[in-house]
């Protein structure tokens, strides 16, 4: 990804002085989207005054989708650098902003552009699909993307003798294999926060707590998911803890979401499933909680960073990414 930034704009001392002002960052955020036709668009996983400050909260899809929609002139993306990637990509002429630059994704860097190239050469007679959790140079080798909502439909969607390349979660690779009955190539990359948790702890946390339903997010490790009393995107969890009886959730995925499933289930309980390697009992990704408000207020005001993506590889990563959102549309995902 590439991004402009004027090298005077120091993000420390734009944040000490926005706290030594004492501003009331929300009120200011909102002056700002108001004034600059701009548009927050937050990933489930953000800080829980990120997603309650939002114009729309979804999952990777919904965030594609919605980026799609909009007719704000400027959106900013509260989430990690492939989703802004992915909003700029749809989105040409509009100016997309992140408000942190070390915003990116264990799993988007586990897959080099130049090392899943001479992967991709091994296996020419295969299309690859990709997962969005990816650069856009990766987008912009691959055929179809997919998202975790509409992994399954998407590989449903294709020949049952159609070879293929997935990439680059190999623990959703391997799910959908099983759930489709497919055999496709994987790519060895991972999840840091879906990789950490704890079977154990998970194991222990149901003799806690006998009647709650274990929900976990298919980038888990397959045990946990063999475990699992549903599996499922991020929405699709959410959506779960709406509409089943149960009182009680362990919760196997990245943690920002209970936020949301409080929200919407005010008298049930979640505990968030806990990784290997910690007493804090929660499992966050580093890099989506890098995003805060001052940093989100800073970026309204001075309209950086801004992300561009060169235009040669914009092009083909759209192809991949329509493609998706047309055989979304169509399965009315």
């Amino acid at each position: 990804m590439l991004y402009e930034i004027e090298k005077s704009i120091k993000d420390k001392g734009y944040i000490d002085l926005a706290i030594e002002k004492n501003i009331n960052l929300i009120s200011e955020i909102n002056k700002l989207k108001q004034a600059k036709q701009a548009i927050i668009l937050a990933h489930y996983y953000q800080k829980n005054e990120i997603q309650d400050i939002a114009d729309y909260l979804g999952d990777s899809l919904a965030l594609a989708q919605q980026a799609t929609k909009t007719e704000a002139k400027i959106i900013v993306v509260a989430g990690v650098s492939f989703m802004a990637e992915t909003a700029k990509i749809l989105c040409p002429n509009k100016k997309v902003l992140i408000p942190d630059l070390n915003a990116g994704c264990s799993l988007a860097e586990s897959c080099k552009a130049d090392d899943f190239k001479l992967f991709k050469e091994k296996y020419p007679d295969h299309i690859v699909v990709s997962y969005v959790n990816t650069s856009a140079e990766i987008k912009a080798m691959s055929d179809i993307l997919c998202t975790s909502t509409n992994a399954v439909e998407i590989i449903n969607s294709l020949p049952i003798n159609e070879k293929i390349i997935f990439g680059p979660d190999r623990n959703l690779g391997n799910y959908i294999n099983n759930i489709t009955n497919r055999n496709m190539i994987l790519w060895n990359g991972a999840c840091h926060v879906h990789e950490e948790f704890s079977i154990e702890k998970i194991i222990e946390f149901k003799k806690q707590y006998p009647m709650a339903k274990v929900i976990a997010h298919p980038e888990c490790k397959k045990p946990l998911l063999i475990i699992a009393d549903y599996i499922g995107s991020t929405s699709a969890l959410l959506k779960y803890t709406k509409e089943n009886n149960s009182q009680q959730f362990i919760v196997a995925t990245e943690s920002g979401i209970i936020h949301q499933m409080k929200k919407e289930n005010p008298l049930k309980e979640f505990i968030a499933a806990p990784p290997k390697d910690s007493t804090c009992g929660c499992n966050d990704c580093n890099f989506m909680k890098l995003i805060t408000l001052e940093k989100l207020y800073l970026t309204l005001k001075y309209e950086l960073p801004e992300v561009i993506v060169e235009e040669t590889i914009r092009q083909q990563a759209e192809k991949s990414i329509r493609r998706m959102l047309d055989l979304s549309e169509k399965m009315k995902l």
